[in-house]
């Protein structure tokens, strides 16, 4: 599989495509006032503490108070410091028991806020470098379950060697990353000193700066490209800006050496995105309807709660009976669905209704090519079978906001609900709340004030509806139009 990378950059945002056999995969937005907050580090202030949901409120100086629930927090154990969170098997000690209100409490991002939900904290520090991912409250040596099981155990002595000890200056845990696999010694002795040294920096700071103050900031997107992003499978990575790529070309050559190799700056004179048609792609993420090659479609509707996602024949009958149809929209469809979820960076749960089949084998190898293709997937996702309603229910990890409410607000007309009341609906609002106006007051007229459309509909159908009930409350009704309101909006103006 070939992989490129894309990155248009401008001042105010950065967008990244990662694009595979000349398809694109996956998109990543970074705004430079709106910047991601994973990974960032704060001392933060326990402003509340919940012990009936065994979880705090913590103030890290943003407009929503950040969530820390006990699951996520690290407990020192009489005798030393325990292992990651709570010892294996042992229930954790409940939260009020560990934190109190005031206490200042350094803690990391590990989920940016979403919709009405704060940030997501946790008080194990971990911080990523270009081969090793540092725990400086752990001792704990790991290796990257990517890397094969039969490797593993000598790279963790390696590793273990390389650490040291407290008694001799060393300490903290690490983990070493999948592209640190054939670092050499002296390169992984290299980012565990750089490491260390952030956190000494981080901890100096947490001394002399006061709660809700930011401590820690990780990379920007376009540093996270090199640290995260490129793998084996990628071909070049190709930047539209000569500063920008001068600054990562730097940042690569001094961390990330392999990875800067593959850096290309574009000199072409049509925009880098026009290349593969990226922000057509876009727009057609931000759609519901997304159409297959064979003529059939999906429907994908996001919801606070879930995600659900329809297949739907169309216009394909292309294939000898209808059984066989029904199979090969669905094999389509598995690709495409695995694909949309990556591009839209949709997550929680996901519901994706297949059309039926009969045959167990059918439901057998839609299955297996939709795993197939979700396992491309760099974010976690876990796969049930077919329910007895013919669903396939999913998890996928919800890491940061998806593509469409990066990109979108919801319509202030319908409020995200994607229907609006009928014109002849709000007339008929309007007769009855100009009535109620009518018991309760005695003005000299009443003005109503709506759309275009409403208007237009009592002037016309309902117009003796509107006579009718100015006889009967013997108090003439006058229509004002305006253009700049929604169709469900109107005011009654007693004059």
């Amino acid at each position: 599989m070939q992989q490129d990378i894309l990155i248009n950059w401008s001042p105010q945002e950065t967008r990244v495509a990662v694009v595979e056999n000349g398809s694109v995969q996956e998109l990543h937005v970074e705004r430079t006032l709106e910047r991601g907050l994973v990974g960032n580090v704060y001392l933060g202030k326990v402003s509340r503490v919940l012990p009936g949901m065994q979880s705090a409120f913590i103030d890290i100086g943003l407009e929503r108070a950040a969530f820390l629930h006990v699951a996520d927090v690290w407990q020192r154990q009489e005798g030393g410091e325990a292992p990651m969170f709570a010892r294996k098997g042992e229930p954790p000690l409940p939260i009020e028991k560990q934190v109190f209100e005031g206490q200042a409490l350094m803690v990391q991002v590990i989920k940016d806020p979403i919709g009405s939900k704060g940030a997501r904290l946790s008080t194990q520090i971990s911080i990523a470098g270009r081969l090793l991912v540092f725990l400086p409250q752990d001792d704990h040596i790991g290796v990257s379950q990517k890397i094969p099981q039969d490797e593993r155990d000598a790279l963790r002595a390696r590793l273990a060697a390389l650490v040291g000890d407290k008694s001799t200056g060393g300490g903290g845990g690490f983990i070493l990353r999948t592209n640190g696999e054939d670092a050499s010694d002296e390169e992984l002795a290299e980012d565990i000193a750089y490491l260390r040294k952030t956190w000494a920096g981080i901890r100096q700071a947490a001394l002399s700066r006061p709660p809700t103050s930011l401590l820690y900031q990780d990379l920007s997107l376009l540093q996270r490209v090199l640290r995260d992003l490129v793998g084996e499978q990628t071909q070049t990575i190709r930047l539209d800006s000569r500063e920008q790529f001068a600054l990562l070309a730097q940042f690569g050559r001094e961390f990330m050496p392999q990875a800067a190799a593959k850096l290309q700056l574009y000199k072409g004179e049509r925009p880098i995105f026009d290349l593969y048609s990226i922000d057509e792609e876009i727009a057609r993420a931000l759609g519901r309807r997304v159409d297959l090659k064979s003529g059939g479609y999906l429907i994908v509707d996001q919801t606070e709660a879930l995600t659900t996602i329809d297949v739907n024949t169309g216009g394909y009958v292309g294939a000898r009976n209808f059984d066989d149809t029904i199979f090969k929209t669905n094999l389509e469809a598995a690709g495409a669905i695995a694909r949309q979820l990556r591009l839209r960076n949709l997550g929680g749960i996901v519901i994706a209704d297949f059309i039926d089949m009969l045959r167990e084998d059918h439901q057998t190898a839609v299955l297996a090519e939709f795993k197939k293709q979700l396992a491309r997937d760099r974010v976690k996702t876990m796969v049930g079978g077919f329910s007895q309603l013919g669903l396939v229910e999913m998890t996928r990890k919800r890491t940061r906001e998806s593509l469409a409410h990066m990109l979108c607000e919801p319509c202030p007309n319908c409020h995200g609900v994607g229907e609006v009341k009928t014109a002849r609906t709000v007339c008929y609002d309007i007769l009855r709340e100009v009535l109620r106006e009518a018991r309760q007051f005695n003005p000299r007229e009443f003005r109503v004030i709506a759309s275009p459309q409403v208007v237009d509909l009592f002037l016309d159908e309902e117009s003796q509806h509107l006579a009718g009930l100015s006889d009967f409350i013997g108090k003439p009704i006058s229509l004002q139009a305006e253009s700049t309101i929604g169709q469900e909006q109107y005011d009654i103006v007693l004059l």
